[in-house]
């Protein structure tokens, strides 16, 4: 319920006359981590089996001290760490070192370890784009530009929605989607390219275009894969309510515990479980076999 503590106990007092102290309220949920962490690490092993998975990070604070919070999600599993480095070995210990899916992400420099297939994010490349335009509002060509890189990604997005003709056999399938995405970066790359290195407002992000291209269009080649990183973003959103709540962690038990649940009650959801049946079904089985 994203209650915090004080009011958990409170919730318990008033409504079903049970009196415990905080201090019990935390040594619970510490035991009842303890208690689901086979079905944490089994969530850890279907992260990296996982053919897209969609990474993200946020700030957290442990007894005063700030790192972070590490996010993996598929659309049906979230699995979150809090760690204090916000290094991109991280990501590399969270996806494991042979993860073989397409990795999603935004364009921090960190996510840049992973050298298998990557896609990024065009949400955060596009609102870029349009903050530039209120930047610079009288800037004409800045419009056009925007507007052209825009069509390019409508266009990707239509064109793999759709697919290449399913006539077509498997493998001739696959290079029509390999060769879609090789001219689609040719296109943004075409637009980008004359203010790389110039005075202009968009130049960082067309520096960013020739940094980031082989990674801007694999949406185009994988099916399935999404063009943006919005479950990754929606998936920790609720921590980042948290964080702005209780304020973080006072311990490295409780960053673990907190994450844990978190994982687990976000998994249940995005599965469409009721998160109370399935905590409660689980505790039961672990009693009953104890």
């Amino acid at each position: 319920m994203r209650l915090p503590i004080r009011q958990i106990q409170m919730y318990l007092l008033t409504l079903h006359r049970v009196a415990i102290s905080s201090g019990e309220i935390v040594e619970l949920l510490h035991r009842m981590k303890a208690q689901m962490q086979p079905q944490l690490d089994a969530l850890k092993t279907e992260i990296r089996a996982s053919p897209a998975v969609q990474a993200d990070e946020t700030g957290w604070r442990e007894d005063e001290s700030l790192g972070y919070i590490w996010s993996v999600s598929t659309p049906s599993v979230r699995y979150d760490e809090y760690h204090h480095s916000r290094a991109g070995a991280v990501i590399k210990q969270l996806i494991g070192e042979d993860f073989g899916g397409v990795l999603g992400s935004d364009f921090y420099v960190g996510y840049t370890i992973h050298q298998g297939l990557h896609q990024r994010c065009w949400v955060h490349f596009l609102r870029d784009a349009h903050e530039l335009k209120e930047q610079y509002p009288h800037d004409e060509e800045l419009f056009t530009w925007a507007a052209s890189v825009k069509a390019i990604y409508d266009a990707a997005v239509a064109w793999a929605e759709h697919g290449p003709d399913l006539h077509l056999s498997p493998r001739k399938q696959q290079q029509a989607r390999v060769a879609q995405q090789h001219a689609y970066a040719q296109d943004l790359w075409h637009l980008c390219q004359p203010y790389v290195r110039t005075a202009t407002p968009q130049h960082t992000l067309c520096e960013r275009v020739e940094r980031f291209l082989p990674e801007l269009f694999v949406f185009v080649a994988v099916p399935g894969v999404p063009a943006h990183n919005n479950l990754a973003e929606r998936s920790v959103r609720p921590l980042v309510i948290a964080r702005k709540i209780s304020g973080g962690t006072r311990s490295p038990q409780g960053s673990e515990t907190r994450m844990g649940l978190a994982s687990l009650f976000g998994t249940w959801m995005a599965q469409h479980l009721n998160p109370f049946h399935q905590c409660l079904a689980t505790l039961t089985l672990k009693s009953s076999l104890g």
